[in-house]
């Protein structure tokens, strides 16, 4: 009986349902009928304005499908070359990666005591000079030009330098008098801020053309402009999360972005992507670094690579060698009891004589030796921290200049030696200023494609502008100023290298602990 009256129930409520849709389907058909007989009444007027449009829309279409053809073509031809090129770039760069990988593991596998350690030559861009002659004379022909390029790091066992110099032919069209013409006057306003305009400049005839020379072009040249819709500002998404602390204490940094959804259109704009009104940052995890002891850094237990680069010139003075070694062997100190750390520790200064600099880093038939300019690497990437703190108590103050570039390719390349899954970092200490600003910022840059570069500049001598361009963006967490070697010898600077390097906290449990 429960299951029959509740069978009834339903067919009551069913029933009472299918009154209701019966009444507004009625509703619905009276409404809809209304509007189909307005439309109707519309669509006489649209088709007697159809039919005066005819004509136009078919031109227009048959234009609109040419460019439409035209615009598919070429899209298709540069997304087929893009692809093309990303795709030979990134083989050739795998390939030669895996090369290197391979010549190291097979001087391995070959023994006789050899680290592995390769150091390709490598050259700077081509630097053309000035073009002997400015046309070609009757019955000559045009002048020449020198290029030169200087190394960046010559080759330690790796593959020999290109070639240095090389010559070129400039200049080779003949030398007529040609028609000259004044300047072009400015460019008229436009006739149409969007949607299509004309815009027209002018200019005169200052002297006619002779023996041949080119003919005068023409003086008046009118364009299309402003062809765009009207003018759309950039449509950016909302704000990201606030993204995790980037150090675990001594102050960091939290991040938040936006994207850029549609591109802005004709003259509208859009702010940069590191504009305050796409990128914002607020500080986080402003406490200080808990340590055992006030004598001692903060513990790294993370898995890093790192390279140390130790200033050895002798702009030190033997107070900033001092302090600097006391330094050197903190920050080996805050990774010695992890076991997860693998450390490489490169002392750099370089020759004394401009002679000396010149061999290092110019044009040199014969083998440079690292050592004899100044880079001398202490120790390979090793796991063993008293190995390396009995190393750098063994170091003597080399007391040279300062090849800041040099070792930043030498780091480089021992990154090669690095772990896959590891984190690399390059931390440079300097007390002033590298003998080549320019090929330090070269070096810099491509240390940053590999690994975070991090400088340690002690004393106001020290190029901070420069070295906030040269470090890893942000700087502001990869630039730890010192303000004497006094200060430097003291455990809080580690301390404030190491929170910026290695969070001591997971992001899983980061993640966890938030929520």
């Amino acid at each position: 009986m429960l299951i029959q009256a509740g069978i009834q129930d339903e067919r009551d409520e069913l029933l009472e349902e299918i009154d209701m849709m019966e009444h507004y389907c009625e509703e619905t058909k009276a409404t809809l009928e209304t509007e189909i007989q307005n439309d109707k009444d519309t669509l006489a007027e649209a088709q007697t304005k159809l039919a005066g449009a005819t004509e136009k829309e078919a031109t227009a279409g048959e234009t609109a499908r040419q460019i439409a053809a035209e615009n598919a073509q070429l899209d298709t031809d540069l997304r087929k070359q893009m692809k093309t090129c990303s795709t030979n770039y990134i083989a050739f760069e795998t390939e030669l990666c895996a090369l290197k990988k391979i010549r190291g593991e097979l001087y391995k596998m070959k023994g006789g005591g050899h680290s592995a350690f390769f150091q390709d030559c490598e050259v700077s861009k081509w630097d053309p000079e000035e073009c002997t002659k400015v046309c070609a004379e009757a019955g000559s022909k045009g002048g020449e030009q020198k290029l030169t390029r200087s190394v960046l790091t010559h080759p330690n066992g790796g593959a020999k330098c290109l070639p240095l110099g090389a010559m070129r032919s400039c200049n080779n069209q003949p030398c007529p008098v040609n028609c000259k013409l004044s300047t072009w006057s400015g460019w008229s306003k436009c006739s149409a801020k969007c949607g299509g305009g004309v815009s027209q400049r002018l200019r005169e005839v200052k002297q006619a053309m002779k023996y041949k020379g080119k003919p005068c072009g023409p003086t008046s040249e009118a364009v299309a402009c402003n062809g765009q819709a009207c003018e759309a500002n950039c449509e950016l998404s909302s704000w990201t999360k606030w993204s995790l602390c980037s150090k675990d204490c001594d102050g960091g940094t939290m991040k938040r972005q936006k994207f850029v959804k549609k591109a802005p259109l004709g003259a509208g704009e859009c702010a940069d992507e590191w504009s305050r009104k796409r990128l914002q940052y607020k500080k986080c995890n402003v406490k200080r670094c808990e340590v055992e002891s006030a004598n001692h850094p903060l513990a790294c237990n993370r898995s890093l690579d790192v390279v140390l680069l130790i200033d050895g010139s002798g702009s030190l003075g033997k107070k900033g060698w001092d302090a600097e070694m006391v330094a050197a062997k903190s920050f080996v100190e805050a990774f010695s009891h992890s076991g997860k750390a693998n450390l490489a520790v490169i002392l750099y200064s370089g020759p004394r004589t401009w002679g000396g600099v010149r061999k290092c880093t110019g044009r040199n038939a014969k083998k440079v030796d690292p050592i004899k300019c100044g880079i001398i690497t202490i120790t390979h990437f090793t796991e063993d921290m008293a190995k390396v703190t009995n190393l750098i108590n063994g170091l003597t103050w080399p007391k040279g200049s300062t090849l800041t570039s040099l070792a930043l390719m030498t780091a480089k390349d021992e990154l090669a030696l690095g772990r896959k899954n590891s984190l690399s970092n390059v931390i440079v200490f300097t007390d002033g200023r590298p003998l080549s600003y320019r090929k330090t910022g070269m070096a810099s840059k491509k240390v940053r494609k590999s690994a975070r570069l991090v400088w340690v500049p002690v004393t106001k001598y020290a190029p901070l502008a420069s070295i906030k361009k040269w470090a890893t963006r942000r700087w502001q967490e990869n630039v730890v100023t010192v303000s004497s070697f006094k200060d430097l010898a003291k455990p809080y600077v580690v301390t404030h290298i190491i929170a910026n390097i290695c969070p001591s906290i997971s992001q899983n449990t980061l993640k966890m602990s938030r929520k």
